[in-house]
């Protein structure tokens, strides 16, 4: 295989004297995971460290309900339009580069919001940070899948499961200290050492095979019209019901357009020639009940899990780290179900079974903390935690396991991200709908226990900011405190039948044989370069032809 740039000798992209490609190393995989992973790291962390503070950011900044949804919304938003976007651009450019781009847009952006005055500015750079994140969430499975057969990822679980956790339960709690100690803003500038040390390990030890040259063509059209029918749809969502009626011209207007667009987003891509989310990929069973229970984890997971921190700190009364910590048992349960059942998977060669028992568990925890009030025992919330989080780690990169193991290596980008943007874009209609019912739900409560205490609610104030509960006179704050816990809980019991959609899609799901190859040995043998033990059997058959020709006396 030709390139212009040698690579270094510990390269699985480095060919031997007979022109034969070997398999990697465990050094070499472990060198080569080092950058993937610290790039998901720093996209997990630029997202978690702010959870556990944006109550307080939101009350900083003046801002409401609305404005606490959108926050988190607006990342999800253009991470779900940008996610199949990076993930084409992955099957047709170096996604070495692709992946640093979208390290220094993640964090950049999430520079600029700790610069933010006002709600506005600070939806607008957590939307910018999307398109970084977006790019994070599908390369680095991409890149992934590039190094490690689907057989032998069980194996490197447990760092993965490492890595999530590590930024999942240390940004809250770092991001908790900051906030309590130096003030939130600081919170956006920590993410900027680890992506400069991503970038550079990522150079350094990530070696691909230079790929055959194609001209790019990008589906500019099917992009456009495909963002425009998400975004209409999570913007009717969010103001239907409260800047106007849900039967109503402007719903009327909104849903008819999200459709119509949708449509024609449809159409285009089944006659671009490198169409964003290629259509015949949904031929395939497994990529398609893989979408249906991503779509419901994502409703599930995202649209719930944003709603804890809100829970902690308004209904429980704690502070950011506190609240940080509060969260550890979902993660441990994440992070032991993952290594545990991805070690298993690596030996037996068999995930659906994982599958379906992740799916019960996410259910069942959900429904459990749909139980939930504001004085529950934190023992029993954290025994719920770890059930959702059990079920989430045996779920969800299952899920794109098994998606990964049926696609064409030229069209891993693709696949894998067409799961990963179903996943995010149910993660951000279940945060704008769940957040829809809070805001209602907490209203509705709130007006209810204080003219039950003989309180006029106008107290409270009619632009919906979120209270801050230090102020508040012992009364009220019990009220407020009772109002958010009583109605996040709900959010839970309106999130398990969604879970369940997902136990249905995998009851389905036909498991087919995990593959020994990783895509680089896969693109390889695809372009002519066969690994060595597959060229040392074409040259046994030639040897064995010309031997039998000369006993026949045939040239």
């Amino acid at each position: 295989m030709s390139s212009t740039t040698q690579p270094e000798p510990t390269s699985t992209a480095e060919t031997s004297v007979d022109g034969s490609t070997p398999k990697m190393t465990h050094r070499e995989v472990l060198e080569s995971l080092s950058g993937i992973l610290l790039g998901m790291f720093v996209s997990i962390l630029a997202t978690s460290v702010v959870s556990s503070s944006l109550p307080r950011i939101i009350s900083d900044l003046h801002g409401g309900q609305s404005a606490f949804t959108w926050v988190v919304t607006a990342t999800l938003l253009t991470t779900t339009i940008s996610t199949p976007i990076w993930g084409k651009l992955a099957d047709l450019v170096d996604r070495k580069l692709l992946i640093q781009l979208a390290l220094a847009i993640s964090v950049i952006s999430s520079a600029l919001a700790g610069l933010s005055q006002d709600p506005g500015m600070l939806i607008g750079m957590r939307a910018l940070q999307g398109i970084g994140a977006g790019g994070l969430t599908a390369l680095g499975t991409v890149l992934i899948a590039d190094i490690i057969s689907p057989r032998d990822r069980g194996k490197y679980m447990g760092l993965m499961g490492a890595v999530m956790g590590i930024g999942m339960v240390g940004g809250p709690l770092l991001g908790g200290v900051i906030t309590d100690s130096a003030g939130w803003r600081w919170n956006f500038f920590l993410g900027l050492p680890f992506a400069v040390a991503a970038i550079i390990v990522l150079q350094r030890t990530l070696h691909l095979p230079a790929r055959k040259a194609r001209k790019v063509r990008i589906d500019y059209a099917g992009a456009t019209l495909l963002s425009i029918s998400i975004a209409t749809l999570l913007l009717w969502i969010t103001f239907a019901g409260t800047s106007f009626d849900w039967a109503s011209w402007q719903t009327a207007a909104m849903v008819g357009g999200s459709l119509l667009t949708l449509a024609a987003a449809i159409w285009v891509e089944s006659r671009a020639s490198e169409p964003i989310i290629p259509l015949h990929l949904f031929k395939n069973r497994t990529l398609v009940l893989a979408v249906v229970a991503s779509i419901a984890v994502g409703v599930a997971l995202f649209g719930t899990s944003v709603f804890l921190s809100q829970y902690m700190q308004l209904a429980r009364g704690k502070t950011p780290t506190e609240s940080g910590l509060l969260t550890i048992p979902m993660i441990v349960g994440m992070l032991l179900s993952s290594t545990i059942s991805g070690q298993i998977i690596s030996r037996t060669g068999k995930y659906k079974n994982f599958m379906i028992a992740g799916a019960v568990l996410l259910t069942a925890g959900l429904g459990l903390m749909g139980t939930i009030h504001y004085d529950t025992s934190f023992t029993l919330v954290s025994l719920y935690l770890v059930i959702i989080g059990a079920g989430v780690g045996m779920l969800m990169q299952n899920l794109v396991l098994a998606v990964q193991n049926t696609l064409d290596v030229r069209e891993m980008g693709s696949g894998t991200s067409t799961v990963a943007f179903f996943r995010t874009l149910g993660g951000a209609l279940g945060v704008s709908a769940l957040g829809v019912v809070l805001a209602h739900r907490v209203t509705d409560l709130m007006v209810r226990g204080l003219v039950a205490i003989g309180i006029d609610p106008s107290v409270m104030g009619s632009d919906g900011a979120i209270p801050d509960l230090s102020v508040l006179p012992e009364n009220v704050r019990i009220v407020v405190e009772q109002s958010f816990g009583n109605a996040i809980a709900d959010l839970f019991l309106v999130a398990a039948p969604v879970a369940l959609v997902s136990l249905i899609a995998v009851l389905f799901l036909k498991e087919v044989p995990l593959g020994t190859r990783s895509g680089i040995e896969q693109l390889l043998e695809q372009e002519g370069e066969q690994p060595a033990t597959a060229q040392a059997d074409v040259d046994a058959e030639l040897d064995a032809l010309d031997a039998e020709q000369k006993v026949t006396g045939r040239s």
